[in-house]
């Protein structure tokens, strides 16, 4: 019996196998780099999309179903492959009608997709693909998700449901529907989100209209028990539509009730939107001596942006060790590089806090930081001639973490007074690695 001869495949897609590494497991750190070299051969597809589109898709179609293959060979903790893949689906989707195919197939195709996804890369996909088809392709899209809406609508509590209803919210965003929006969230519950999505479709044209349904959602969060992931959001906005309005002092004074409640860095850049230029100086005043009952860490953040050295200088100074050891590094480490220059001794503290913070958590694969960091301590002690603090932070770090085997003959090397120096990179080792082997000119 004779065999089909096997077509002969597109040069494209041996790039495609290729990049995909076929029966190499990648982990969650090679990832990234993974994800990329995938980027470059779909760079190659996407340059053929204006030329040759029905090429383009059909070559677009066998990277989805590599993707698939590969899906169980790799570690997609950090999320980039799956978002690969989406990109992939949205490029698929634009390329779809340059070959004239019909709308309604390649809307039943992702529903298709979206249906069938055992590894979640189409998960809130929706969004993405509005916003990727045409006119007609949505309008089909539309009709689609709206027949399985419908027939889904004598069980409210059903997902088919609630799923359906959900990728309508997004088609209604992308056709700027506003009147269909309405209808399906007050027809489904309305929520604060809602109000957002429906308050962002009016705000250009309708402000005043924006500003009501904004309000309705303000109203909406402080029913429920916790405050919803749009809250501050809706807030934001409500502000800047008062002050479009003409009702700047009213953006003013919640704004700076805003701060009041919460005083950090970001509240404080929010009300500074809305602060007349002549007054900068007076509210920025008037608003850091306010936050002085905020948390440390906004505190330390807060100074830090505003460029208050004498501010976060004292604010240090009264800080406990243990008070400053349980602040994130995002908020010590970059109020310790402003603080160098004029007050060592405090940035001292605060370096020697982060180390501190990582020992005592035993977060290992973070010792190298935390050598980095006793390093920058013990520099600015030394400048500070502040020996004596340097030679009390040592007695105790030997003395409690001595069993830290992976740290402490380093961090003892750094108490002798070694420079550390920056682990080689891998191009570097693997250069010197090369050159014991071929001799250093064999480059």
């Amino acid at each position: 019996m004779k065999t089909k001869p096997r077509s002969k495949a597109d040069p494209i897609e041996r790039q495609i196998e290729s990049a995909f590494r076929p029966e190499t497991f990648i982990r969650d750190g090679e990832c990234f780099s993974f994800v990329s070299g995938l980027e470059e051969v779909a760079a190659v597809i996407d340059a053929l999309a204006a030329t040759d589109p029905a090429r383009a898709v059909a070559l677009y179609g066998a990277f989805l179903a590599g993707c698939h293959a590969k899906a169980d060979e790799l570690d997609d903790s950090s999320g980039s492959f799956a978002q690969f893949y989406r990109d992939l689906v949205c490029k698929w989707i634009k390329c779809r009608p340059a070959t004239g195919a019909d709308p309604h197939k390649t809307a039943s195709t992702l529903l298709v997709w979206m249906a069938d996804d055992p590894y979640a890369f189409c998960y809130r996909i929706e969004k993405d693909a509005a916003a990727a088809f045409d006119k007609a392709g949505l309008a089909a899209f539309e009709m689609q998700v709206r027949e399985r809406f419908d027939a889904a609508a004598a069980d409210p509590s059903s997902w088919t449901y609630r799923r359906t209803a959900q990728i309508l919210r997004e088609i209604y965003i992308a056709q700027k529907d506003i009147h269909a929006y309405v209808e399906l969230a007050e027809q489904t519950e309305l929520k604060p989100e809602d109000c957002l999505a429906i308050a962002k479709m009016l705000v250009r044209m309708k402000p005043n209209e924006a500003l009501g349904w904004v309000e309705r959602g303000r109203i909406l969060d402080q029913e429920t028990q916790f405050r919803s992931t749009v809250a501050y959001s809706l807030d934001e906005l409500h502000r800047e539509l008062l002050s479009k309005l003409g009702r700047a002092d009213e953006a003013l004074a919640e704004a700076w009730d805003d701060f009041r409640k919460h005083p950090s860095k970001f509240t404080y850049d929010d009300l500074m939107k809305f602060v007349p230029t002549t007054e900068r100086t007076t509210w920025h005043e008037k608003a850091l001596n306010a936050a002085s009952g905020a948390d440390l860490h906004s505190l330390l953040e807060l100074f830090t942006e505003t460029e208050e050295m004498e501010r976060l200088a004292d604010l240090v100074r009264k800080s406990s060790d243990e008070a400053l050891e349980k602040v994130s590094h995002f908020a010590t480490e970059l109020a310790a590089k402003r603080l160098e220059k004029n007050h060592p001794g405090l940035a001292a503290r605060l370096w020697r806090a982060q180390g501190m913070r990582i020992l005592d958590a035993k977060k290992s694969k973070y010792y190298n930081a935390a050598l980095s960091n006793f390093e920058q301590a013990r520099d600015c002690y030394q400048r500070a001639e502040l020996a004596t603090e340097w030679e009390q932070t040592v007695r105790w770090v030997c003395r409690s973490h001595y069993r830290k085997t992976g740290f402490i003959s380093g961090f003892q090397a750094l108490a002798a007074g070694s420079q550390r120096s920056e682990p080689p990179s891998f191009l570097e080792h693997a250069n010197t690695r090369w050159g014991e082997r071929h001799g250093r000119d064999a480059c």
